[in-house]
């Protein structure tokens, strides 16, 4: 005898959860447009599902690799080194991508210097220094904090010391990570209703008056994000797979970019990125670690908004450079930016340190980050949506190369 169910909660089981999403977006586009104020209240269902998002995430990476390490058979390989390979390939591109485009389609900022001096470089010594740090944090704190980079240490060291514990052990940590991922599933499926909240409430606050004085920012930052998500990472993801490209970046971009680009948070969007993997039929003890990882290291998007925001600062100041130094500045910038992508506009925060690599003083930088908050509600959210879905599309290139070449290795030869 089958259960009744609401046709309502029917209708929903029918329909993907991308359309629900789009559905949302749409209502929260017209509600903004119409009822402002009404817009302006829905607010908070965006909130709660950003927070709600950022509160299972460490719990859920905490977890699922801890329980993915410990329960690792001693035959199986996780082949985590042709994914850091091409998170590292990725990042560079788009580092150069953007250093090009801004020598290209200089911008221009409305900066006051008020005649300081300019300093020498510097700064670059503290920030690893707190990366180092982040590495050896209390992990109580680091689950508290979203410090992803000491959550990962902790789980893979407490993953790799449980290995050796008995089964009944391992079987209880599976057991955690089902369950937490089951909470994760309920979370996912009210993105629909934090969408239309965000953009409501991102619409009805901003509109999109405060972004035309920045227009042409604006179009060489999403122009080189979208020239990344749709040329160069297609090409790289071709050099893995050996066949077209397009059908999995398409999948990625449509399945985890576009929540990512909603919640603004690479963190946040690290439940969705691993459910999506589960579809894509990836390995768990892949995926695992290196969805993670790379919402802390995989730092495309971040490494052209440094570049391109610091390079106009210097078109801006008049500051000469040739390509090589602003090369070097790029891929310093996303180096040290580890981890500051898990949280909305983190990327900004570093614009002062690749400032100061040209001499230029931390009050014009802030006044740079100022920008860069104000052009965040689009910038930010292309940033945040290429680095997440690029997490996944790389993961499953690396998975899908390991799958062919197994099966070319144990088909007859003539």
């Amino acid at each position: 005898m089958t259960a009744y169910r609401h046709p309502l909660i029917r209708l929903l089981d029918r329909t993907s959860l991308v359309v629900q999403i789009l559905i949302g977006l749409i209502a929260g586009v017209l509600l903004a447009q119409f009822l402002p104020q009404a817009a302006l209240s829905v607010g908070f269902l965006g909130g709660v599902f950003v927070s709600a998002l950022k509160a299972v995430a460490p719990v859920l990476v905490f977890v699922l690799v801890t329980a993915s390490i410990a329960n690792h058979q001693r035959d199986q390989q996780t082949h985590m080194r042709p994914i850091l390979v091409l998170y590292l390939l990725g990042t560079f591109s788009a580092a150069l991508i953007a250093v090009l485009a801004s020598f290209a389609f200089p911008s221009s900022l409305a900066l006051v210097s008020n005649g300081a001096e300019l300093a020498p470089p510097g700064g670059i010594g503290e920030v690893l220094r707190t990366l180092l740090l982040n590495v050896v944090d209390n992990p109580i704190n680091a689950l508290l904090r979203g410090n992803f980079i000491g959550i990962l240490a902790w789980a893979i060291g407490l993953g790799l010391a449980l290995r050796h514990a008995a089964p009944a052990s391992k079987q209880l940590l599976a057991d955690l990570s089902a369950g937490v991922t089951s909470i994760v599933k309920l979370v996912i499926r009210l993105a629909p209703l934090g969408i239309f909240g965000l953009v409501a409430a991102t619409l009805a606050e901003s509109g999109m008056g405060a972004l035309l004085d920045y227009l042409h920012l604006l179009l060489v930052l999403v122009g080189c994000m979208l020239f990344v998500a749709l040329v160069v990472n297609p090409l790289i993801v071709f050099g893995k797979i050996r066949r077209n490209p397009y059908p999995l970046v398409l999948t990625c971009l449509r399945e985890s970019g576009l929540t990512a680009f909603f919640t603004r948070s690479s963190a946040a969007n690290i439940p969705v990125n691993l459910q999506l993997c589960q579809r894509l039929g990836l390995h768990q003890e892949t995926y695992s670690v290196s969805i993670p990882l790379g919402a802390t290291i995989n730092m495309a998007g971040a490494a052209i908004t440094i570049s391109v925001l610091t390079l106009a600062a210097v078109h801006t100041l008049g500051i000469a450079v040739d390509l090589p130094s602003a090369l070097l500045l790029s891929l310093l910038a996303a180096i040290s930016a580890c981890g500051a992508s898990g949280v909305a506009g983190g990327s900004l925060l570093l614009i002062p340190l690749a400032c100061s690599l040209f001499g230029i003083p931390n009050e014009v930088a802030m006044q740079v980050v100022a920008v860069g908050f104000i052009i965040g509600i689009i910038q930010d959210s292309a940033e945040t949506a290429l680095n997440s879905s690029t997490d996944v599309l790389f993961t499953a290139a690396a998975c899908l190369a390991r799958d062919e070449a197994a099966v070319a290795v144990a088909a007859p030869q003539p």
